[in-house]
């Protein structure tokens, strides 16, 4: 991957800022960029990549700016846009708001950050962290600033050199997020599950840690039996992860960043029980009266409990007076979000609950909406202590030269990702 220049514009195609690294395109091809891009919106052809007379055009969209790389070459435009979307984390990071005002207020500091994440189209370091450390907001700190970190001058680019903490500590989150869709049928059309390793590091040094999963491939290897293991998919690691050492032996050794990052992602595809089920069931007594009689039960094991459940009923835009019971939690009409919201603090697996709701339509708007469909109904939920794919960490080691014991701390949560149900 070679850039030939970045853009950065407004959202009229004005160019803010802009930096030359090859010099392969000419600096007037960016105003050829948004008359191009709004053909293309117009013809519903809209891309990340645009190509025009054999410039090929990457861009990101932020608030009001457009991010931009232009080349000439064939290039990896994945990793470009990936660039583009680490450059607005920087930027984010030091000016907290990325607008157009904020690079023009800044434009000395843009530059030198743009001189340092890329050099002669490919890009470096896009740690805001580590560059936070040589290039400074304040002049009179650039003075006391002898030279670079060695993040930037050694292969670990995501880790400064002498990080000291009182408390040694590794806090790991092991987050699932489910993602259901049912249709008016009561099946299950769509299922899946994507979990999320979020680690937050308070070590001193340059620790190596060695992460242990029950993976289904490692446990083959060993000849394990495979009753408890879990075949992940989609796998994909922060960059601090050994991937050869991966590949061989499927250990999960790593040099951390310090502070907050999402060690690992992987998803599951199979088929998946959902954790809450909701019925509604809607009774049309007249063309302006309705009652929804609805049921949510817990379908997971009873030591565990649901927290923070939301259920988000849609009524009719124009719904008057809904008149609500529950056997569990509150229920309140949201008007903004044309839903009833019922809420039940605590769940237990294997629970049902009931809600009753009668409302009345306008006579007029009952007649036109009497054929109508209703949007899916929403659920939200925590369930703490407990995974759907049912991965465990065996083991979370941290090894460090100084030979300090450094203490781990793993959780394991599962939340609702985009939950809906259809009603019938």
């Amino acid at each position: 991957m070679a850039v030939s220049a970045l853009f950065i514009l407004d959202l009229k195609g004005r160019v803010i800022i802009s930096r030359d690294y090859r010099g392969e395109v000419p600096m007037t091809t960016a105003e050829r960029f948004i008359t191009k891009l709004n053909e293309l919106e117009e013809s519903g052809r809209l891309s990340p990549v645009v190509n025009d007379g054999g410039v090929s055009y990457v861009w990101v969209q932020h608030a009001n700016l457009y991010l931009m790389c232009v080349t000439r070459r064939n290039l990896n435009a994945a990793s470009v846009v990936l660039f583009l979307h680490r450059l607005v984390e920087v930027f984010t990071e030091y000016f907290e708001e990325l607008e157009e005002e904020s690079l023009k207020d800044n434009f000395v500091i843009v530059y030198e950050l743009l001189d340092e994440v890329m050099d002669y189209g490919y890009p470096q370091f896009t740690e805001a962290k580590i560059l936070s450390e040589y290039i400074k907001t304040d002049a009179h700190k650039i003075e006391v600033q002898v030279k670079p970190p060695m993040a930037v001058t050694n292969a670990i680019s995501w880790r400064s050199e002498g990080v000291k903490h009182k408390k040694n500590e590794v806090f790991l989150d092991v987050v699932e997020s489910v993602n259901l869709l049912v249709n008016t049928n009561a099946m299950v059309v769509q299922s899946e599950v994507v979990g999320v390793l979020k680690m937050r590091t308070f070590l001193s040094g340059m620790p190596e840690c060695k992460l242990g999963l029950n993976d289904k491939v490692l446990f083959q290897n060993q000849g394990r039996g495979l009753h408890k293991a879990v075949d992940l998919e989609d796998i994909k690691f922060h960059q601090c992860v050994r991937l050869s050492r991966f590949e061989n032996d499927r250990t999960i050794s790593f040099i951390p960043p310090d502070g907050n990052f999402d060690l690992m992602s992987y998803r599951l595809s199979q088929n998946i029980k959902p954790l809450i089920w909701v019925e509604a069931t809607v009774e049309r007594h007249s063309r302006s009266r309705t009652e929804y009689l609805v049921k949510a039960r817990s379908q997971f094991k009873e030591r565990s409990v649901a927290t923070n459940v939301q259920i988000l009923l849609p009524l009719p835009q124009d719904a008057t007076a809904p008149i609500v019971r529950t056997s569990q939690g509150t229920a309140n009409y949201a008007p903004e979000k044309e839903a009833l919201v019922w809420k039940i603090k605590s769940f237990p697996g294997g629970k049902e609950y009931l809600l009753r709701c009668k409302f009345s339509l306008p006579s007029v708007q009952a007649e036109e909406d009497s054929g109508g469909r209703m949007p899916p109904i929403r659920v939200n939920f925590e369930i703490p202590y407990y995974t759907v794919s049912g991965i465990q960490v065996r083991y979370l080691k941290v090894i460090e030269k100084s030979g300090y014991q450094a203490l781990p701390w793993v959780r394991y949560i599962t939340v609702a990702g985009n939950y809906e149900i259809r009603m019938i």
